[in-house]
Formats: structure tokens, sequence, C-alpha cells
């Protein structure tokens, strides 16, 4: 990685905004409306039938796939059985600890990320916690294990549980429309609270809008809120419960949902129902909350090659990026926290130890998708589905200008992985098949920093 310089208003706005949105890190589910599954049962919903996508939306994308498309993938549930944690499997030897943090350091030099955390926990206990590169590049600063970073869109993990937590108390029904709670919200009056969960709310990204883009970026230290950002939402994609498209804007309603539901600031919450529970100290909502230590510094880069220069983004303040887009993310994505405390977050929700195990299968089975274009990720309540190299796995990528972030959780296998970097161009799954590999392989992998 060639030379430093810091953040400049004059910036190529149109780079800016190509790394800017608050999108997964899964390439391009954010481009488009993709089929929805049937739903399974949901146990914590009143117990009425969910309305069915309209004939024409499904008549006109099964026309569009042509006989080479992919067929609908299965309902969550019915694909993933939540395990809870065994002694059995692999476990984290010298050796293999060797060469995990040998291949972390490769694939950090090959892809010029500046900075890189990972977490690794193990179904005996065991854990692998490894580091690479610099935390802030001009002042020196190596990034540890237990360095803070934005974690961007894993953060709608946090506000998705946080939902699910109030419908299982029976504070909200997902059924209900979201106006019932937040009646002045000026959105579509049939949008339910589960059509923001999943997705299919057709509500537009507002973090998409030009304007925003420009207020944003040339105001970097302005503090906003939620009812600021809601001024941009445009025209909805389609009718709620007609199609499915990734929207940050689902979750900004959702947070301000639960405040309204839960009476206490969307952070308070997660640190009293979540946070401290689970013992996460190094987690934080960054709007309401200061920081626990010192913090990554995000980075963006003059062009694609490896050795670009690489421009810190940070305003001077402890947001990660920066003020105005940490504060207009909210409850989409405004969480900072470790790879240890994330990977431990997975593990706890999805093996049943944060919700009931009737919401956690409402969470993961919600409904399924695929799409005519790559990746096909289903998604359910908050999580999405992904593959890796055969082993089924639930969590959430995260991509936030100057960062991104994977966590995954292996229900299999009882292993969870977190992933958090410092710049936004590099796909953290990338990291997450390469020691998940060596990992699974329970150390056999010794010699993979010979591998290409």
């Amino acid at each position: 990685m060639a030379a430093v310089r810091p953040r400049r208003t004059r910036v190529r706005r149109a780079l800016l905004i190509l790394t800017f949105a608050l999108a997964t890190s899964v390439g391009s589910i954010a481009l488009g409306p993709v089929l929805t599954a049937p739903r399974i049962a949901d146990p914590i919903a009143a117990a009425r039938p969910s309305p069915s996508p309209e004939r024409t939306f499904r008549d006109k994308i099964y026309a569009n796939l042509g006989p080479t498309s992919p067929t609908p993938a299965r309902p969550l549930g019915a694909s993933i059985a939540i395990r809870r944690p065994t002694p059995e499997g692999p476990s984290a030897t010298t050796a293999m600890r060797r060469a995990l943090q040998a291949r972390l350091d490769q694939l950090r030099e090959r892809y010029g990320v500046p900075g890189i955390s990972v977490t690794i926990l193990f179904p005996d206990g065991s854990s692998w916690l490894g580091a690479s590169g610099m935390a802030d590049v001009v002042a020196k600063k190596p990034v540890s294990p237990v360095t803070p970073f934005a974690i961007a869109s894993v953060s709608k993990t946090f506000t998705a549980a946080l939902v699910i937590a109030l419908a299982q108390d029976g504070a909200i029904d997902l059924d209900e429309p979201v106006r019932t709670y937040l009646p002045n919200l000026k959105v579509n009056a049939r949008i339910t609270v589960r059509q923001l969960l999943d997705h299919t709310s057709g509500l537009r990204d507002y973090f998409f809008h030009p304007a925003i883009d420009k207020k944003l970026l040339t105001e970097p230290t302005e503090r906003w809120d939620a009812a600021d950002a809601m001024r941009y939402v445009g025209k909805a994609y389609f009718k709620p419960g007609t199609g499915w498209h990734y929207s940050n804007t689902n979750y900004l309603v959702l947070g301000l949902l639960a405040e309204q539901v839960g009476g206490e600031p969307l952070g308070d919450q997660i640190r009293t129902r979540f946070l401290e529970p689970l013992g996460l100290r190094h987690t934080w909502y960054q709007p309401t909350e200061a920081p626990i230590t010192d913090v990554a510094h995000g980075y963006r880069f003059a062009s694609t090659s490896k050795d670009a220069t690489a421009i810190d983004l940070s305003d001077g303040s402890p947001f990660m990026p920066f003020t105005s887009v940490v504060t207009a993310a909210a409850g989409a994505g405004a969480i900072a926290s470790t790879s240890t405390d994330l990977a431990r977050w997975a593990r706890a929700l999805y093996a049943g130890a944060v919700l009931s195990p009737e919401s956690v299968d409402a969470m993961v089975g919600g409904i399924s998708l695929t799409a005519p274009y790559e990746p096909r990720v289903p998604y359910g309540l908050g999580v999405q589905r992904l593959d890796i190299d055969g082993a089924a796995s639930l969590g959430h990528s995260g991509r936030l200008l100057g960062f991104r972030s994977a966590v995954r959780w292996l229900p299999d296998e009882d292993i969870a992985i977190a992933v958090l970097t410092n710049q936004s161009r590099t796909d953290p799954g990338v990291f997450v098949r390469a020691l998940l590999k060596i990992a699974r392989d329970e150390g056999a992998c010794v010699n993979c920093t010979s591998q290409r």
C-alpha cells in the first residue's frame, strides 16, 4: 500500500458514492426484486394467514428467469436445524493457530487491506483471535483482537433481534402494519413489521438518494437523526409484499419502532437486552454511546490497484467512519464492535441463548429468496443464509464507507467466525472462506500459506 493522505472534501464524489451505501458485502443483493418462497409458521406472530405475493409479480419474475435460471431456494427453517453447542468438532490447536495467522497475513497483503481483525470460536470452547495490519496507518497503530470497527449492516442483526424480542414479549405483532405503532410515519399504511424485517416492504433505500450523498459527504461533522434521514426516502420499489429489495430504510424504521414500543433509546435497549447479559463489553451504538477504546480508522482508495493511495476518512471524532454517515445510519448500521464480541453474538443469537427457540426458528425461517443474478442469498428476518464450501451458515455482512464486515455461525459444526476490516473494496467473504477451510480441516491445512 502506497502513501496515505487525510480525507479531502474535494475527493471525487462519484467514487465515494460507489462505496458509500450501507449494503451487504455479498455483491448485488440490493439490485432488484427477487422471489419469495412460502413462509413457515411463525409462533411469535398472531395466528393469521400471511398475504401471498401478487400473482402478477410472481408470473412476471418467472417469465423473466428463463429456462436456465435457478429455482427458488427452500425455506430456511426447512434446510437448517438449529443445533445447540456441543464439545464435538475442531479445536484451536497450536498448529492451526499458526496456519490461520499465516494465511491471514498473506491474504491481507495480497488484497492491500489496511487492517483486519478475526475471531473464530470452536465447539470445544477454544478460540483463535487473529489480527493483521494497521488500525491507524499514519499513527502506525496496529490492529489488535480488541480493536473496534464499524460493523455496518451487521448492526441489523441487533435491531432485528430487539424487534423480535419485543414481539416475543407480546409488545409487537409482526403482522400488524408498522403505523399501528408509529401512526405519524409517512409510509404505505399496509407495510407490516415483518415486511420491514425481511425487506419485502418496498421502501426505497434512503442511502441511495443523490441528495443525501452530497449532504453527508460535504458536511461530515453534521449529526443526523432518523427523522432527517426519512426525508430522503423516495418512491417505493413496489407494493408491500410483492417483491424483495434490500433497503436500509427498513431498519431505520425498525429502530424508530423499537424506541416507540420499548420506551427507551435504541442503544440503551440493545445494551440492556443483549450486550450486558452476554458480557459484550466492546460493542456500542455509536450515535448515543461513547467509544470504549481506540477505534480503527476507515480507508478508501484512490484506485483499484493494490498499492493505491489510501485516504483516511476520519473527521477527528470517535465516530466510524465519520459523524454524518454513522448518525444517519442509525438502526440500519451504526453499531461498533470487535470481532470477538461479534463471533460470540452470532453464536448466542442463532443457537438460542438470546431469543426463544421458537423465535430463532421464526427468524431464520422467515422467507427464502432467489434471484436472477449472483449471488443468490436467502434472507430471513435480519439474517442471511449462505453456504460456505457446502456448509450452511447464518449471519450477516456489512459495508459502509471505509469498512466491511462479515459474521457467520455454522450450525452443523458450531463454529462462529467474525471478520472486520477498515476498507470497503475487498469482500470479507474471501477471508471467511479461506480461514474456515483451515478451521474445518482441524489443522490439517498447516501448509495453506503456500496455496494461491
